[in-house]
């Protein structure tokens, strides 16, 4: 994709992602995660999954993690039903039974209203919303609320492109 660089194989990113969910909630802010809604999306909850089963955010184990993209919503209830053929075993182990992007703590907004209502409350959370590259949809919305705050952090999770607003 990158075509000019070469780019270190990372496998996990959940130490680095729940070091800075870690330390931003425990300053009371929020992390805004702009995330394409289809596949990046839904790693991001399978790594926020892991992050939480192992208890790596200390500050507030029982964070909560809000999807705000109707997209992403409708994609994620794609991987509610049987995965077995879809995924292999190691992707479908740590699920025990249970939905692959459900856990405790997750909320995933549908409406343009609960969407807004999320910069009111002042619970600190981690927002994954669309646009990426943040150039459309409710990701403006969330920056304009939350990049002024020095005690919130917007983590980019997928490529830039040159003149996007990302």
């Amino acid at each position: 994709t990158y075509g000019d660089r070469n780019h270190t194989e990372v496998w996990s990113y959940t130490d680095d992602l729940a070091k800075i969910i870690d330390e931003t909630i425990a300053k009371g802010g929020n992390v805004v995660i702009p995330s394409f809604a289809v596949g990046r999306t839904q790693e991001l909850l399978y790594f926020l999954r892991e992050i939480k089963d192992k208890h790596m955010v200390k500050s507030v184990p029982n964070f909560t993690v809000c999807v705000d993209s109707p997209l992403a919503a409708e994609a994620t209830r794609i991987y509610a039903g049987n995965l077995h053929g879809y995924l292999d075993e190691e992707a479908i182990a740590p699920i025990k039974g249970g939905a692959l992007f459900q856990f405790a703590g997750l909320t995933i907004t549908e409406s343009s209203d609960e969407s807004r209502a999320l910069n009111l409350d002042p619970t600190p959370k981690v927002i994954i919303s669309a646009s990426g590259m943040c150039d459309a949809g409710r990701i403006r919305h969330h920056l304009k609320h939350n990049l002024w705050r020095p005690e919130c952090a917007v983590v980019f999770v997928g490529y830039q492109a040159e003149g996007s607003l990302g």
